[in-house]
């Protein structure tokens, strides 16, 4: 257990706050493979993400996969770089300015949202003391990952723990685990492809793709694979979508073992070679677009399509920061917040009469009679 630490920013009578913490998975600094190698290594380390037993792992992802896969990794990630930057880090950064200003619009008590990722920087530690030192006695984690799974959700949860393990005053804490059929979440993304259908032609087929997981992690059950399908039946149900309309695979498989099928590219491949000559293609497990979006799904899987006959491939961008989703964000802010003296009606009667209180005591303190 990590050593019990003061807080140097602690005074009493700080004024506090409710803290939001969004996390999102994580990226390179650089699209070079030294930055790249640095952060695979991180990731492919966690448990969560790799179950293989470390004697058997460890070797294999120090002596082969480290030395392989940053450069091949780093062309990909140089595709998608932007002035800004790595894409995913960029749209989170606007994104939790979005949703700052909007908490400030919804409650009248504070409420400070921070961005951190679970790998790379900024990081969750990092995020966690921003809000200790901002005030915040309330905290709600949000890792943005739709659909729940131990290799992302339960991580981000373990690394809370890790770093509150040497917090000496722990937070109220609170933890959104998934919201794969929010409503409003499935109204917007089901606006995004109706807007999509409004500038563009549909195509033959809607193609929902999401993040793989071995086919191991459904059979121990990691819920994830289900949750995939339910977003998926709702949003195809409130485009009155017939089931020959529409398919889920999944993408993103990664060494020999079984993953989660169909899979994306080899679905793609055969449709066109059975004769779909259109299709649009979603995500509706990514919140921002990133390497596995605009990369995989937008480059390499158009290519596949394409290279095996079909005609138009267009892909329907992840939500990003539309207003409709900030709303949708913010909505599931306040649902969880629901309680906490910032976020409710009464918080400035409530600041008054503790100030009110204050000046009392210090007046006492002075000798004044009250």
């Amino acid at each position: 257990m990590a050593s019990v630490k003061g807080d140097d920013s602690f005074f009493h009578g700080k004024m506090e706050c409710t803290g939001v913490l969004l996390v999102n998975l994580g990226t390179p600094e650089e699209a070079t493979p030294s930055a790249v190698r640095k952060y695979l290594s991180q990731f492919l380390s966690d448990r969560r993400v790799v179950e293989i037993p470390r004697l058997i792992w460890l070797p294999i992802l120090h002596g082969f996969v480290l030395r392989k896969r940053p450069a091949e990794s780093a062309k990909n990630y140089q595709k998608v770089w932007t002035d800004e930057g790595s894409p995913l880090l960029s749209i989170s950064l606007q994104q939790s300015k979005l949703l700052q200003q909007e908490m400030e619009t919804r409650f009248s008590g504070p409420v400070q949202v921070q961005l951190a990722m679970r790998y790379g920087n900024p990081s969750i530690k990092s995020g966690l003391e921003a809000l200790q030192q901002k005030g915040a006695r309330r905290i709600l984690v949000f890792p943005l990952y739709p659909q729940y799974s131990a290799t992302t959700t339960a991580t981000t949860f373990d690394e809370i723990a890790r770093v509150m393990a040497g917090w000496r005053w722990i937070p109220e804490l609170r933890f959104i685990n998934q919201y794969h059929d929010f409503p409003a979440y499935i109204d917007c993304l089901a606006k995004s492809v109706k807007e999509h259908w409004r500038k563009n032609t549909a195509g033959e087929m809607l193609i929902m793709s999401f993040h793989g997981l071995p086919r191991r992690n459904l059979d121990l059950g990691d819920p994830y694979f289900c949750q995939c399908h339910k977003s998926a039946r709702l949003l195809a149900k409130k485009l009155y979508l017939k089931d020959t309309q529409w398919k889920v695979t999944f993408q993103s498989r990664f060494g020999k073992a079984e993953w989660l099928k169909p899979y994306t590219d080899e679905t793609l491949k055969s449709l066109a070679a059975e004769g779909i000559k259109s299709v649009d293609v979603i995500c509706p497990g990514f919140p921002a677009d990133c390497l596995e979006t605009l990369e995989e799904i937008n480059g390499e899987n158009r290519e596949y399509f394409l290279n095996a006959g079909g005609e138009n491939y267009h892909y329907i961008p992840a939500l990003n920061n539309m207003p409709e989703h900030i709303h949708v964000l913010s909505d599931l802010i306040q649902k969880h917040t629901q309680g906490w003296k910032e976020t409710s009606k009464d918080w400035s009667a409530s600041v008054v009469e503790k100030n009110n209180q204050t000046s009392k005591k210090l007046a006492i303190a002075k000798g004044a009679k009250i």
